[in-house]
Parts: C-alpha cells; structure tokens; sequence
C-alpha cells in the first residue's frame, strides 16, 4: 500500500498513554468511545491524537478489540482531510466501513462499530455523489447505523452531527417531500441533531461546520450570515490534538476562500 501522506504539523502534539488518559474526557468529547484498559490500545490513540494516523492505524489493528475503533477512526480522519488520490480516498473508506460492520455483528452494542460504519459509508457516498449512494441504497444503512450508535451512547455528538448531515444532505439533494417520504430526512430533525450536539460538546469545530453548511444546504442565504458566524468561531476554536487541528484550519481556509 502506498504510504500515507504525513500530518503537516508533526511534532505539534506529543501525546503519550499517560497524558491521553488525562484529556480522555475533553478528547472523546464527541465520539464518547470508553476510555481503553487495554495499554496497547491506549498507545494507537495516543499516535492517532499526535497526528500519526498510519502508524495509529496499524497499532489499532495490531491490538484487535478496542483497537480496531482506534484504527477506524485513524483511517478515516486521514482519508478524509490528507489523501490526495480520490480513488484511494474511497478505497480507505470502503475498508472502514467493511471493518466496522464486522466489528458491530460481532459487537452489537458497541455505538462506534456503528457510528464508523455510518461515517465511512457517508463519506464515500459524498465521493461518488449522495444521488448515486442512495440510488444504490447507501442512504438507508447510514441512517440506520447513526440511529443504533445514539441509541447505544445517548451522549455521542459526533452521530449527531453525521445524522444531521444526513437529513440535510438528502433533502438538498431530493427535495423535502421526496427525503421525507422516501428516506426519512426532515429539516427539524435534521437541524435538532446540530444543536443536540453543539449542547453535548460544545467546542467542536466540525459540530459548527458541519452545522454551518447544513444551515444553508436547509435554509438558503437567509442563513448564511449565521452560518459565517458558525465558520468564524469554528476558526478561533482551540486545538488540542491534529484531528481538531485539521477541523480548525479547515474552518479557516474556507473563511479565506468565501
């Protein structure tokens, strides 16, 4: 496989099991994951919050168990903020999602098995285009897996956020009557799951970009001056590891480009 390409700010966070173990709280504030007894397990998160997200990968698959949610998560930020190559990009997302719905038929209660399934699903959906995932039914298994996470782990903000994702994804694509009809999507619902989410944790940068683009996806230029406000606290928010690094200068650089 061809190597990763690196974070471009190695050596900015110098996170070890210890000190992971301390932020755990403030770390998994979004996806909730139950902080690893497991040593090696602790290990791959520590490489995945220092920005190493290959070697955390491999450490993650290496330990199996817990590890395997630390892998999927690796997989995925990396594919998503720093592959280049787009087939690779949807290659990386296939292979979390086929990992963590083994994961979840293995681990029916465990909510990450099923929020990483959704997540990587619905990012190749938006590579090959939402019309086409829900054409092929891809639409329904997302939805579904973002509703058994937050059944499972009520505080999970990150499902939240995809599964509001969701609905404004779908009804910007098909239109209200057809989303809601057809897949489920519906504008409160949808816009609800943001501010349940913002409440859950409320520093998060992507929970404000994510809410931001949905805002206008949901309601048009009437809200898009929210929806800059949004972006521009996203931008100031404070990183404390190279996944929220990303979020936050993925706020800036649309900022720059507006």
């Amino acid at each position: 496989m061809a190597k990763w390409t690196p974070f471009p700010h190695a050596g900015d966070y110098q996170f070890d099991a210890a000190s992971v173990k301390k932020h755990w709280a403030r770390l998994h504030g979004g996806d909730a994951e139950p902080c690893p007894k497991d040593a090696a397990v602790l290990e791959a998160w520590a490489l995945f919050h220092n920005g190493d997200f290959e070697k955390a990968a491999a450490a993650g698959l290496a330990a199996g168990g817990a590890g395997i949610t630390a892998a999927n998560k690796a997989t995925s930020i990396y594919a998503n903020y720093l592959e280049p190559k787009e087939k690779t990009r949807l290659d990386l997302f296939m292979q979390v999602a086929e990992r963590a719905e083994a994961q979840a038929a293995a681990e029916p209660n465990n909510a990450n098995a099923w929020y990483w399934h959704a997540y990587a699903l619905g990012r190749y959906s938006q590579g090959i285009s939402v019309a086409k995932a829900l054409a092929q039914g891809l639409g329904g298994k997302v939805k579904e897996s973002l509703e058994k996470a937050i059944a499972l782990s009520p505080k999970h903000a990150d499902a939240r956020i995809a599964l509001g994702a969701f609905h404004a994804e779908v009804i910007d694509k098909v239109g209200s009557l057809i989303g809601g009809m057809t897949y489920g999507a519906k504008k409160d619902t949808g816009l609800k799951l943001f501010q349940e989410a913002l409440k859950l944790n409320p520093g998060s940068a992507i929970a404000m970009i994510e809410y931001a683009n949905a805002l206008v996806m949901l309601e048009g230029d009437k809200k898009m001056k929210e929806a800059t406000a949004l972006y521009e606290k996203a931008a100031i928010a404070e990183p404390l590891d190279a996944m929220e690094r990303l979020d936050v200068e993925m706020a800036r650089s649309e900022l720059e480009e507006e």
